[in-house]
């Protein structure tokens, strides 16, 4: 049955529209208003998923046992301590498996964060463990305590930390992800939230590239930014990839 030339008429606006509104809908893998097209990784034929990095140049945002009321995020630079270790990232995003490993020496003792079992809490985290999409900010994944960023690859999931070989924390959340630069070379803040922004692009460095990761308790506590009893939170500023 052929459509009449009105239908046509009505049809074919209804159609660009809703092609325009898909097209300036944030997703992780689409952001509106970006300039370039990008593969994802599973569209590569020789993809094998697997992402072996380090970090040094760690940094901890504020320190065990800080009195309730604390900023662990640490956007304005003021209460970030270098400290010594290393992270090593192993992991698959094909099958979310792999180890996250934080060695550190913190002005307690020894500090050694591992990731037990890598976990989705929401969709965009494909399973646990995903890679080359946008996170925070206003992308549509993640919350809004960091920028929008392009992450490379990022984990989710539960596990522990010890502190000098004795268990400091048990079964909670962890995250780690490699972004574009969030904090500045040389002060170390977050420009978050920009002024006057002039596109919808993230407020981050894309010259530059970080580490960032933390432990978090599942209780909260609204004195504290953010809002947990429990939130150790660290950066590095130089990544290596293997």
């Amino acid at each position: 049955m052929k459509m009449p030339p009105s239908a046509l008429v009505l049809t074919v606006p209804l159609v660009l529209a809703a092609a325009l509104a898909a097209a300036n809908q944030a997703t992780p893998r689409q952001q509106p208003g970006a300039e370039i097209t990008l593969y994802a990784p599973e569209q590569h034929d020789l993809y094998d998923g697997h992402f072996v990095l380090s970090a040094t140049r760690v940094y901890q945002v504020g320190r065990l046992n800080d009195p309730a009321g604390w900023d662990h995020m640490g956007n304005d630079g003021a209460n970030v301590h270098p400290v010594t270790g290393t992270v090593r990232i192993d992991v698959n995003e094909i099958q979310n498996a792999g180890s996250f490993v934080a060695t550190l020496e913190v002005p307690q003792g020894e500090l050694i964060l591992k990731i037990d079992r890598f976990h989705e809490f929401s969709p965009c985290q494909d399973g646990g463990v995903a890679a080359y999409l946008y996170e925070h900010g206003d992308s549509g994944c993640g919350d809004t305590n960091w920028p929008k960023t392009f992450i490379y690859v990022a984990g989710w999931g539960l596990g522990h930390a010890t502190l000098n070989g004795e268990k400091l924390y048990e079964n909670y959340q962890m995250h780690f992800m490699v972004t574009q630069g969030m904090r500045n070379r040389e002060t170390l803040k977050v420009n978050y939230p920009l002024l006057n922004k002039r596109s919808a692009a993230g407020a981050v460095n894309p010259a530059a590239q970080q580490l960032d990761f933390y432990i978090r308790s599942p209780e909260v506590d609204e004195r504290n930014n953010p809002p947990r009893k429990v939130f150790e939170h660290f950066f590095a500023t130089e990544v290596t990839w293997r």
